[in-house]
């Protein structure tokens, strides 16, 4: 392999550099075996070479042959790396997230391939760290979902009626002040629903701050709670919520804005997305690459997975769109002839 060049800083420097192959592999390599000793993903033997015609490496003790994908979220895709790192460059750069159709114009896929792509490549954007947050934490709530005002009447059926957040997924969201931020959709906004979160996500003795929610009330056991009353005022000396309004701004921008219509059983995918980028607010575009990209190694998502419904094992229902054609074919004369019947014999 080749040496590979300058380690680039923006998009244009990144597709440049990546379009070489032999350039990608070699950065994956370093990032999927950092000592230099490449390991047989069956056997685990550190004894392999790598073959360069077929840019593959063949363990010499099970004679297995594998690539640089196996092991990581790119595994079994046909999809090159030429294509998939330019992607996650333009998935963790992007303030707004990034949209499956403006990937597949970029990349020249289909726009049911960028959507699978992102899928993946948000799955090694999730943060499975046990460190809690610490210092001054502000803890809020939100509701993420489409305004009955804008749905059709179909839509309106399915929905629940009534003001405010019924019928809207609930985001909880814990922030270190000058620190990072943890977002996760919950069930309700029930105190059973939102201690349990704090508990696990911050340190106890933080002093905690959070609005006049009374499923809060019980915090100030464990943590120096204050809280704030919004229909009063939304800021007293320290104690306020306007950091977590902030990511809450970025996060609805992101979603009306580049998504505008995401499933409730995906929307955590989203948070993750959002959250990685928000904590690596102060890195470089090429930093913020680099620590995102050590996330792929060790996850896999396959298609089947991902359009299944958590807790189910049954595919989703056939779409509006194609419940529709299949009765249109069924009402169609023969011959297709504007209704017309054929001639008698």
């Amino acid at each position: 392999m080749k040496d590979k060049p300058e380690f680039p800083e923006t998009l244009t420097e990144a597709v440049k550099y990546f379009a070489d192959m032999d350039t990608s592999i070699k950065f994956m390599a370093a990032i999927r075996w950092p000592d230099g000793k490449v390991a047989c993903p069956k056997c685990h033997s550190s004894n392999a070479h790598y073959m360069e015609t077929v840019q593959r490496w063949k363990c010499r003790d099970c004679k297995l042959q594998f690539s640089v994908k196996v092991g990581t979220v790119f595994e079994d895709s046909p999809i090159g790396l030429d294509r998939w790192l330019p992607c996650f460059w333009m998935l963790v750069n992007a303030k707004n997230g990034i949209s499956s159709c403006e990937v597949a114009r970029a990349l020249g896929v289909t726009q049911k391939t960028a959507w699978f792509m992102l899928h993946r490549l948000r799955l090694s954007l999730q943060n499975k760290s046990i460190e809690k947050l610490t210092g001054e934490v502000e803890v809020d709530e939100t509701y993420v979902g489409g305004s009955q005002e804008k749905m059709n009447k179909k839509q309106l059926r399915r929905t629940k009626r009534g003001r405010g957040g019924v019928g809207k997924a609930i985001v909880m969201g814990i922030l270190e002040r000058k620190g990072r931020v943890i977002a996760k959709s919950v069930p309700s906004a029930q105190r059973k629903s939102l201690i349990g979160h704090v508990h696990n996500n911050v340190e106890p003795g933080s002093a905690v701050y959070t609005d006049s929610l009374a499923s809060y009330d019980r915090l100030h056991s464990h943590y120096a709670h204050e809280a704030i009353n919004h229909a009063v005022c939304y800021v007293k000396d320290n104690v306020h919520t306007n950091g977590l309004e902030n990511f809450w701004s970025l996060l609805k921008r992101t979603i009306r804005g580049t998504y505008v219509s995401v499933e409730p059983f995906h929307l955590f995918r989203y948070l993750d997305e959002q959250a990685f980028r928000f904590n690596e607010r102060k890195t470089t575009d090429a930093g913020r690459f680099l620590i995102g990209i050590v996330g792929v190694i060790g996850k896999r998502l396959t298609y089947l997975k991902l359009i299944t419904e958590p807790g189910s094992h049954e595919l989703p229902k056939a779409g509006a769109w194609e419940e529709k054609e299949a009765k249109r074919q069924m009402r169609r004369k023969p011959f297709g002839g504007m209704g017309l019947n054929p001639l008698p014999a």
